[in-house]
């Protein structure tokens, strides 16, 4: 179809909702995912120092209660370490966690005292949308181009980092503990909630993304065979990647003698606690440090590209080319990236980091992404036509998919996202953040605003179009459940692909609009 996120669902008129769910989505995912990279881009900068600033104690940030390392193990007998009784060291606090939490995040009491603004923090975040915006103000062949990097040289961090990694006492132990799996965690729904949601999320599923870049392949391009490398590539990284972090995590805990459970942090404090608390603990840590940040940055740098991408491609199909004028896409994307940094401001505050946590759970969380999932296979699946959408795919590749994706569209996704979406539902909790702070009432309600906004789409496009339609409603579904193919609404049937022809799209310019047109090649 040529088309964004939200031309895409001209294939059912009734659920072009759907685009614009995406369109919320990657738009909430623009705005709180960078700040992950200006926090990996501040402790880039501050790892070219001779000694870390987060490795030791006696820092203008740091409080009287700050102990540098300990072994957790000279409790057993009572005696502690130097001076202090094991009572005494359990309320010290790491100069790891003063630095995160003091000096970075500035954290105040609650999102109800935001408090000032960290400007070192903001000075790195506009670094970093300069990047971006730099990066895709020219569209795709631009991006590409450094992709080729940003993509490849983690994979030779990642190496280095395995190399030091395996080769540090504890992280045998820690390898064990990633390959050796609990099998009666099977049975708790929150590890299928998580399962699938992060799947969802690390795949980028429903945020629309995918299919903008898509827009831009040949008619050709075997995309069936694109969405296994996809998932192959992805998953086999993370699972690489899996090795990286537990070599460390099993030195870490070998270090200070507790059980690795009690290291392996998940979210921000895996990137931004855990892992430099463990490279502190190395020869030349600045070093690795540097090589670990870096890294991170690149990494994230590739998934902002393509949700900025992403959300970029939607607008600018949305609109008519009779509104089209010079610069449009470069003047599109400063106006996207400035929207977003100055929403971004509220998160480089002192309340900050309660900020992004609403946006991190509940503006592009499980529930929105497995609603948004479900209702794709729903509409692609029995709306438009599992055969018919297969017939296209061959159309486009010269042979017909498995057959197991067929059923997968029709029964098993769409089962497992409603499953998965009842389960969060039913297992719902309040979000906290760091076991203690429990956010508002106020502070739940925009939240929900945020799951809402995109969740609503759905229906209420839906039902607008069927409001605004004519005839019965039997017609009215019928009329808006019918494929509209280029933007003049003309509607045809795909061909049948016999004898082996193939089908390209040409487009064509007629002076106000794009027109795709069909080519029969044989």
């Amino acid at each position: 179809m040529k088309a964004g996120s939200i031309n895409v669902w001209n294939i059912a008129p009734l659920f072009k909702g759907l685009g614009f769910a995406s369109m919320v989505i990657v738009f909430f995912c623009n705005t709180y995912y960078i700040m992950v990279l200006a926090w990996g881009f501040y402790y880039l900068v501050k790892s070219f120092s001779a000694t870390l600033p987060w490795a030791t104690c006696g820092n203008p940030w740091n409080s009287h209660e700050c102990v540098e390392i300990f072994r957790h193990g000279d409790c057993a007998n009572g005696t502690g370490t130097g001076n202090l009784t094991c009572d005494e060291l359990s309320d010290k606090r790491s100069p790891v966690i003063e630095f995160w939490e003091n000096e970075v995040l500035r954290l105040s009491e609650g999102l109800e005292f935001p408090g000032a603004i960290n400007w070192e923090v903001a000075l790195c975040l506009l670094a970093c949308w300069v990047l971006v915006y730099f990066c895709v103000w020219k569209g795709v062949k631009s991006t590409g181009k450094i992709v080729y990097f940003t993509a490849t040289f983690p994979y030779v961090v990642l190496i280095i980092l395995l190399i030091r990694g395996v080769m540090l006492p504890g992280a045998q132990d820690g390898i064990i503990y990633y390959l050796k799996p609990d099998w009666s965690k099977l049975a708790s729904p929150q590890v299928w909630i998580d399962a699938g949601t992060q799947i969802f999320f690390s795949y980028a599923i429903g945020l629309g993304a995918l299919t903008a870049l898509g827009s831009y392949n040949r008619f050709n391009n075997n995309c069936y065979k694109d969405a296994i490398l996809l998932a192959l590539i992805n998953s086999g990284t993370s699972f690489f990647s899996g090795f990286v972090v537990f070599s460390i995590l099993g030195f870490m805990a070998a270090e200070q003698g507790v059980d690795i459970a009690k290291v392996a942090e998940s979210g921000p404090g895996l990137a931004f606690i855990a892992y430099p608390r463990a490279v502190t603990l190395m020869p030349v840590a600045p070093l690795w440090a540097a090589l670990f940040f870096f890294m991170l940055l690149l990494l994230g740098l590739d998934s902002q590209f393509v949700g900025v991408e992403g959300f970029i491609t939607g607008i600018l199909d949305f609109f008519p080319a009779s509104y089209a004028f010079r610069f449009q896409r470069e003047v599109t994307v400063a106006v996207c990236c400035l929207v977003c940094f100055l929403i971004e401001m509220s998160m480089v505050t002192e309340g900050g980091m309660y900020v992004f946590q609403l946006f991190d759970y509940y503006s592009a969380s499980g529930t929105t992404l497995l609603w948004q999932a479900f209702w794709e296979c729903v509409v692609v699946a029995w709306v438009y036509g599992a055969d018919r959408f297969m017939d296209d795919i061959a159309c486009m590749i010269g042979y017909r998919p498995s057959p197991w994706m067929k059923w997968c569209w029709m029964f098993l996704t769409p089962l497992v996202c409603l499953g998965i979406f009842l389960f969060n539902i039913a297992y719902y909790k309040p979000l906290i953040y760091n076991n203690s702070y429990v956010y508002p009432w106020w502070g739940e309600a925009i939240g929900w605003g945020f799951a809402l906004s995109s969740m609503l789409c759905v229906p209420l496009t839906a039902l607008y179009k069927l409001i605004r339609a004519k005839g019965t409603l039997a017609e009215r579904w019928h009329h808006l459940t019918q494929p509209i193919w280029g933007l003049h609404h003309l509607e045809y049937k795909v061909p049948d692909c016999e004898d082996g022809a193939l089908t390209t799209l040409t487009p064509v310019s007629d002076g106000s609009a794009k027109v795709v047109i069909l080519e029969s090649v044989m």
